[in-house]
């Protein structure tokens, strides 16, 4: 079958519930409508901003357009809202399996807790941080799926601009502030990014020191999400596996831990001392 031949445009309801199979039929649909608008890969690619190669990437299912190149292509392919009504199930498809239940609770999160030991959190990481972290996981992952995932997490990092702002605390070991992941370079520019968004009043960022005695958070890092109506969420993740409570015992009292956390931790103003230090030691 040439190009030509493709057949109809795919609707989502009708597409693999998988997020692969989600990205697969996105990727028919542009083809179809590019053929249908007897456009080559390069002029489609010149007017979204995009080479040819990436634009046969996104029409393989191998990558996954950023919202904003959807809404372009919708225009530029005339398609009339073809290809914006994938946008929400291509955001979801962008993330892990694991992580896509967490994701769709940030946008509607009025508040979240959030306490690490390992790595610096992904709403709070740099892209430079997030490439080198993505490109020690073992097995390796692809450059599609890296650059998939990074995308991913920089759509994320929108909620510290949303309306009304939620409320965002971050506790997170010294430890993690001290791995040189990706080298010194990066490892400066997410200090310095966590600066700044330490700076934003909807925004406490603390760090807990590693020769505090005390500590609630032994037993590992967690979130607890509060949503627009009230509801409260335990997320714990680990090993590329997750696990999300909804009971009220167990939210109550995570919610309680991180409390404990936070008045264990340095005060919001200490850590951005501290943080300073770490960087003048760089």
């Amino acid at each position: 079958m040439t190009e030509e031949q493709a057949g109809a445009v795919p609707e989502p309801a009708a597409a693999d519930k998988s997020g692969q199979g989600v990205v697969a039929a996105f990727g028919q649909s542009l083809k179809t409508l590019r053929l249908r608008a007897k456009m080559e890969r390069e002029e489609v690619g010149k007017r979204l901003g995009y080479s040819a190669s990436t634009i046969a990437s996104f029409e393989q299912g191998r990558r996954i357009p950023p919202p904003r190149a959807i809404d372009r292509a919708d225009e530029v392919l005339e398609a009339g809202g073809l290809l914006t009504v994938w946008k929400d199930q291509l955001e979801k498809a962008q993330y892990p399996a694991f992580f896509q239940g967490m994701a769709e609770l940030e946008k509607q999160a009025i508040e979240l807790l959030m306490y690490d030991t390992m790595v610096v959190n992904g709403l709070l990481q740099t892209e430079e941080y997030m490439r080198a972290l993505l490109a020690m996981r073992r097995p390796p992952l692809d450059e599609e799926t890296i650059e998939q995932r990074v995308t991913a997490r920089l759509v994320r990092q929108d909620i510290f601009d949303r309306r009304p702002a939620p409320l965002l605390s971050f506790v997170m070991d010294e430890s993690v502030l001290r791995h040189k992941y990706g080298g010194k370079g990066v490892l400066r520019g997410q200090l310095e990014h966590l600066l700044l968004i330490g700076q934003r009043r909807n925004v406490e960022l603390q760090v807990m020191p590693t020769d505090c005695e005390d500590n609630a958070g032994v037993n590992g890092p967690f979130t607890v999400v509060t949503r627009k109506d009230g509801k409260k969420f335990l997320y714990v993740e680990a090993q590329n596996t997750s696990s999300m409570a909804t009971d009220p015992e167990q939210t109550v009292l995570a919610s309680a831990r991180y409390g404990i956390i936070r008045s264990q931790a340095l005060t919001p103003r200490e850590s951005l001392a501290f943080i300073e230090k770490l960087l003048g030691e760089l």
